[in-house]
């Protein structure tokens, strides 16, 4: 069976510095930051006290009031996203189409802020006190089942568990899944809402988060030499998928083709990349190679650019290898620079930033690049987005535990 053509019709985002796709991508392109001190809990002794909080986030624009205090807060984020992604797509869900349209979702850490606020009130209070609908809540497959009911979405699907790629995961694997006639649409990316005493100081713990509390919007800043550490951040990034035949057949709006996906793991360490970026770098040139282009055909990348001091030179070191002299050409951008790094929802709403680069022809800046790193040293975007022919995007994503992934995607001559 020939595979099928695989296009993105319908996205929808929740960022700390944007809620919707026009607002998102209007701070996108002003390279206007959503970090700030954290307000959620009282971080003033931790090591890290910043965040991307979304403060404007009512989970009853987009649910009931009794939907919403059966979900943890990421759910809440995945079921919103997904209103509004569908909405985009100009999809309604019936009897007779809800068996051929499934879910694949994906959280690194599922219902942590619902955990630790239970785990409180089961300390100081006795298990009786502690919330009915807690067992529900937790899981990271909560989001999958919660978007299947409320929207009535009975096909394929699957939950994706992992680390800080679980997006670009997520979609990759609906793009097989449809290009492998599983499915003629699929509802796809992730949704995260880490910020918990408990988990952020974790993250404290093992100095994995910026320091540089006395400027939260100037912390975020992927490549730049004087880079710390990543800004934890929560939000979503919800995509429809749609097999291009049926995305035509009903006149659905396209952003872009979804050409390939790869992805690898380092079998190294928790923690740390392998130094030598050996599977990162198979992952992106098996998406190369399955994309059937030419490295040179590649016009933007979308870094995973986590503004971590190992990760940014590793994954500079690794286009060097891949494009050679190209990689001094291809403008890259990280888009965690405004967002700070919302964890496993991290791909997902990145790749909708790159496909709004593609619509747009626009490249959405890396702000906070100050101080140049001489072992960081390819055109980052500095500072300010710039207008670009955006026809071919790779989108990088690495996580912890070694995982890699890479998607490719195009724009087509009827896209949106």
């Amino acid at each position: 069976m020939e595979k099928r053509r695989v296009v993105i019709t319908g996205m929808g985002v929740i960022a700390p510095n944007g809620i919707g796709i026009e607002n998102f991508w209007d701070s996108l392109v002003q390279g206007r930051s959503g970090i700030t001190g954290i307000t959620r809990f009282d971080a003033s002794s931790y090591s890290s006290q910043m965040a991307g909080e979304l403060k404007d986030f009512d989970p009853t624009d987009y649910m009931s009031p009794r939907s919403a205090r059966h979900m943890d807060r990421f759910a809440q984020f995945a079921v919103a996203c997904t209103r509004m992604a569908l909405q985009d797509a100009k999809i309604k869900i019936t009897k007779d189409n809800s068996s051929r349209i499934g879910i694949a979702l994906g959280s690194a850490l599922g219902g942590i802020p619902s955990a630790e606020v239970q785990h409180s009130i089961f300390v100081e209070k006795g298990l009786k006190r502690v919330d009915p609908f807690l067992a529900t809540k937790i899981f990271s497959g909560a989001s999958i089942s919660q978007v299947s009911i409320e929207f009535g979405i009975s096909g394929h699907s699957n939950s994706i568990g992992g680390g800080c790629g679980v997006g670009t995961d997520s979609i990759g694997y609906s793009f097989h899944a449809i290009r492998n006639n599983l499915a003629e649409i699929m509802i796809t990316g992730a949704s995260e809402a880490p910020l918990a005493p408990l988990t952020f100081g974790a993250f404290c713990q093992i100095g994995a988060l910026s320091k540089r509390n006395g400027d939260p919007t100037r912390a975020s800043r992927p490549f730049d030499k004087e880079r710390d550490g990543f800004v934890m951040s929560e939000g979503a990034g919800i995509l429809v998928l749609e097999d291009l035949e049926n995305a035509m057949e009903r006149g659905a709006p396209i952003y872009a083709e979804v050409l390939s996906y790869g992805t690898t793991n380092d079998a190294y360490s928790m923690v740390q990349p392998l130094a030598t970026g050996k599977q990162a770098k198979e992952a992106i040139q098996i998406a190369i190679q399955n994309a059937n282009v030419k490295p040179t055909e590649i016009d933007y990348i979308n870094a995973h650019g986590s503004s971590t001091p190992l990760n940014d030179k590793i994954e500079t070191m690794i286009i060097k290898e891949i494009f050679g002299e190209h990689a001094y050409t291809i403008p890259i951008s990280s888009t965690k620079s405004m967002i700070g790094h919302p964890m496993g929802a991290a791909g997902s709403i990145e790749i909708i930033a790159s496909a709004l680069a593609i619509k747009y022809q626009f490249i959405p800046p890396t702000i906070n690049y100050e101080f140049p790193d001489p072992e960081c040293d390819l055109d980052y975007v500095p500072n300010k987005g710039r207008k670009a022919s955006v026809n071919i995007v790779l989108k990088n994503s690495f996580s912890f535990g070694g995982k890699n992934s890479a998607i490719i995607f195009k724009k087509l001559f009827n896209s949106k």
